[in-house]
């Protein structure tokens, strides 16, 4: 099964190194079983616990190369194993939900002939809002540091994930339909080093996390096939690490800036449509757009109509820089560049100022334009608390 048609067999082999089980069909294809070490461990003492982590093998680290152009139009692609530290782990039974627990007793209430009760209101809304258990992977460092932690979807019996070695992304936050999902989990980070690292495995259940295997240790191991090697990749790690940090304030600026601009619009229709709203009021409020524009402007810079070779000569806009620094090092394994350390050290010196008229328009002046829309009973704008008195 899992994906194997019903064809002939004509050839079963074990790649030893590997442990893998390698089958050729009389259809001429190829299909691989990764890793099948852990059926060699199933016994019935391991099939009755609650959860187990089967031994991890090296991950092995190298960087990835994005495919190959020019295949013509009907190119074969083969799935190559997922990428990083692969964890094999069973878990015997997932805990039921509300609605689960409820649907159990209805039927033994059907079976005995018995009145099935009418669920209240709040047991039904309870049900609806009912955060569903999941499972946690918990990765840390040889030090107790968590590195990352990876949500999963309760599943019972023999299951496989993989944790593509590196730390969350830390940027920014992404809802998906505007909810909360506690199954999306971070986007990547910078890469790990080369260490030995411990997985652990938890589940969450109504608000509640519980250890169920305790921290099972493995090794990422560098590939040896590196064209430029960063002689100190704990140095690189450092760089890295704080690039990190100044890319995630610089997003959150940026993201903080639309947001203040849309806010000031609401701001600037509110006095539009208040009668007596003085003229100077609407002057704020053009002064604080004309601000934000000027921030915006020193994030984007000018936006071209079809190449940057047709802007006229201007500084690079701070995301520019920032884009050209994290490409850069995306994927890269090589010493930390002249030109790297200069773009950072640019991007230390401009985004401070920039940040802080940021702070000024959200924390002190849109706030005053606002409580002046309080006085005069202005139309209710995103980011006011309506006011409210009985008379």
């Amino acid at each position: 099964k899992s994906g194997l048609p019903s064809v002939a067999v004509k050839d079963m082999v074990i790649q030893e190194r590997e442990t893998d089980l390698v089958l050729a069909t009389f259809g001429r294809g190829f299909y691989i079983l990764d890793d099948y070490a852990p059926l060699r461990l199933l016994s019935n003492d391991l099939l009755d616990s609650s959860a187990y982590i089967f031994p991890v093998k090296d991950a092995l680290m190298y960087t990835m190369t994005r495919g190959r152009y020019g295949q013509g139009s009907t190119p074969y692609y083969g799935k190559n194993p997922d990428f990083g530290a692969v964890f094999t782990y069973y878990v015997k039974e997932a805990p039921k939900t509300l609605k689960q627990l409820r649907k159990e007793k209805e039927k033994d209430l059907v079976k005995d002939k018995e009145p099935i009760p009418t669920p209240t209101m709040d047991e039904l809304r309870a049900e609806e809002n009912e955060i569903k258990p999941y499972l946690i992977f918990t990765i840390t460092d040889e030090d107790g540091n968590i590195v990352r932690n990876i949500h999963k979807k309760y599943s019972e019996g023999l299951q496989r994930m993989t944790w593509n070695l590196r730390y969350p992304a830390g940027a920014n936050v992404r809802l998906q339909n505007d909810k909360y999902n506690p199954l999306a989990n971070d986007r990547d980070g910078m890469a790990v080093m080369p260490a030995k690292y411990y997985v652990s495995l938890s589940e969450w259940v109504g608000g509640e996390v519980h250890e169920l295997v305790p921290a099972v240790e493995f090794n990422t191991v560098v590939l040896n096939n590196v064209t430029l090697p960063a002689p100190d990749r704990t140095e690189l790690l450092a760089f890295q690490k704080k690039t990190a940090k100044l890319t995630r304030a610089i997003y959150a600026a940026q993201r903080m800036t639309s947001d203040l601009m849309k806010r000031t619009q609401y701001v600037k229709q509110a006095i539009n449509n208040t009668a007596d709203a003085p003229p100077a009021l609407l002057a704020k409020a053009m002064e604080i757009e004309h601000r934000l524009d000027e921030i915006r402007w020193a994030f984007y810079g000018q936006s071209p109509r079809a190449s940057r070779e047709e802007n006229r000569p201007a500084p690079p806009a701070l995301n520019d820089r920032l884009g050209a620094l994290v490409y850069s090092h995306w994927n890269s394994t090589s010493r930390v560049s002249e030109t790297q350390h200069q773009m950072y050290d640019i991007l230390a010196e401009e985004f401070p100022p920039v940040l802080e008229q940021l702070k000024n328009i959200s924390e002190v002046d849109l706030k005053a334009l606002e409580a002046e829309l309080d006085a005069i009973g202005a139309p209710w704008t995103p980011g006011r608390i309506p006011e409210w008195e009985d008379e």
